[in-house]
């Protein structure tokens, strides 16, 4: 591989690091919002609350892809 395509490669992968540590916090408030009107059952609502704190300790820990796949599922079962 050319020392140009790996730079660009690194530069990529940090960027992306970037993009998802800052949504991350985004993705928390709208999880937080929709809770309280949230149609779930008791099941749903554990696993949706279980997965956002997942996703905000893999935030903190700076595994924001980890944290984002959690986070997503978390938004799926609330719909939004």
């Amino acid at each position: 591989m050319k020392l140009g395509t790996m730079i660009l490669a690194a530069t990529l992968a940090l960027a992306s690091s970037t993009v998802f540590a800052s949504s991350c916090p985004k993705h928390m408030k709208a999880i937080d919002a929709a809770l309280p009107n949230a149609k779930l059952n008791a099941t749903q609502m554990a696993d949706v609350k279980k997965l956002r704190a997942d996703g905000e300790t893999f935030h903190k820990a700076g595994k924001h892809a980890e944290s984002m796949e959690a986070l997503t599922k978390a938004e799926k079962l609330l719909g939004i």
